[in-house]
């Protein structure tokens, strides 16, 4: 199986210039060999998340991005604006490998028995420099991925499916009983909507319209609450009051959003109060804030009471919390429900050049619902 690999390959790096330019281009670089613990994959899938666009394009404004180079070689350039160089401190000058996940199919395999075993195999991959021809990494970061997956079908089977199986686990461990999310008909969402149904997690979807909210009640959502309707807030508060949910994770960040849950679930604990208190309800109220779709402030009115929390939630802070015992449970449930709880769809498959082109990276900058990109790094142009 070793034959046909070559010596070299392409790997898309994204760099920052202390001048201030953003610099994304394809580069050909050595194949290593795998040591005992690792495997070649050749990867045929990998998908363009939100997470990695943070990595890809920094703090580049991509209103003046520009195209150069050949098309087997396109190079993708951009301004970075000066107030923003000091938060790109710490990645200037270094050509930095991108993509959290991808799949593929294992062409050579380091000497133990765990790498040998995966030889011939397809694995899905969670490690990072996954927009790339081939990956080689240890065989802790790959799952073997059922006969009946593609590579295609097992690309996110980490990151989205590691984060809503995150909450449920995060909404337990911190006590409450149901929970709340917003952009709610992305692929995360539509996997999370699966999980409670089948786990019977009352949920409360937010999303900001309506063939989302028609979307979701064609899925068996029960409560979902639409931004964009002249009653959200009357909305979401019944939605809250109906399934107890003390607890949210939020993606979008900036704006109102979040503030607006904590004085919703407020609203409809005090539909019942049992008793008086000018402090507010006893009941803690927690906003998780896991992403940054928008990068506006966030903005609060603190009209809830004191008993409540608003912070950030990482999907690796959380695996690194549970340990590998935990997390290998994880693994397997989603090996085993790839094609029904965690299942993806994709808008778009491009090549790593083609994930270059500007009408491409204008389409998935936008994180719109419906638009996910993935990306074949050994598909032609």
């Amino acid at each position: 199986m070793t034959a046909s690999i070559p010596a070299k390959a392409l790997q898309l790096h994204s760099l920052i210039r202390a001048e201030g330019e953003l610099e994304i281009s394809l580069v050909d670089v050595e194949i290593p060999e795998p040591a005992a613990d690792e495997v070649l994959v050749r990867i045929e899938a990998t998908p363009i998340n939100p997470s990695d666009l943070g990595l890809l394009f920094g703090a580049a404004d991509l209103s003046t991005a520009t195209v150069s180079g050949t098309n087997e070689y396109p190079v993708v350039s951009a301004r970075v604006p000066e107030k923003a160089m000091k938060a790109m401190a710490g990645r200037l000058g270094q050509s930095m490998p991108v993509g959290n996940e991808g799949a593929g199919v294992v062409v050579k395999a380091g000497s133990s028995a765990a790498a040998q075993h995966l030889l011939g195999k397809k694995v899905a991959m969670l490690g990072g420099a996954m927009y790339a021809q081939y990956r080689c990494i240890n065989v802790e970061r790959c799952l073997k991925l059922p006969d009946d997956v593609t590579p295609a079908e097992g690309a996110s089977c980490f990151v989205n499916p590691m984060t809503v199986l995150g909450m449920v686990e995060t909404m337990r461990g911190d006590g409450h009983s149901a929970l709340i999310h917003a952009a709610a008909a992305s692929n995360l969402g539509l996997m999370l909507n699966r999980i409670c149904i089948k786990d019977e997690i009352p949920l409360v979807n937010i999303v900001r319209k309506q063939e989302q909210v028609d979307l979701l009640k064609a899925e068996g959502a029960k409560f979902v609450c639409n931004t964009e309707s002249p009653n959200f807030l009357a909305e979401l508060t019944d939605a809250i009051a109906a399934t107890k949910a003390t607890v949210a994770f939020d993606p979008i960040g900036g704006g109102r959003l979040s503030g607006q849950i904590l004085t919703c679930m407020e609203a409809a604990l005090n539909r019942d109060p049992k008793e008086y208190s000018r402090y507010g309800s006893t009941t803690h109220k927690q906003v998780y804030i896991y992403g940054t779709m928008d990068t506006s402030k966030t903005e609060i009115v603190r009209n809830f009471g004191f008993s409540w929390g608003m912070g950030g939630w990482l999907l690796f802070n959380f695996l690194a919390k549970i340990g590998s015992a935990a997390e290998e449970k994880l693994r397997q449930r989603i090996a085993n429900e790839l094609k029904t709880t965690f299942a993806s769809n994709y808008s778009h498959e491009v090549s790593l050049a083609g994930a270059l082109q500007l009408d491409a990276i204008n389409a998935y900058v936008k994180k719109s619902t419906g638009t996910k990109y993935l990306m074949n790094p050994n598909k032609d142009m």
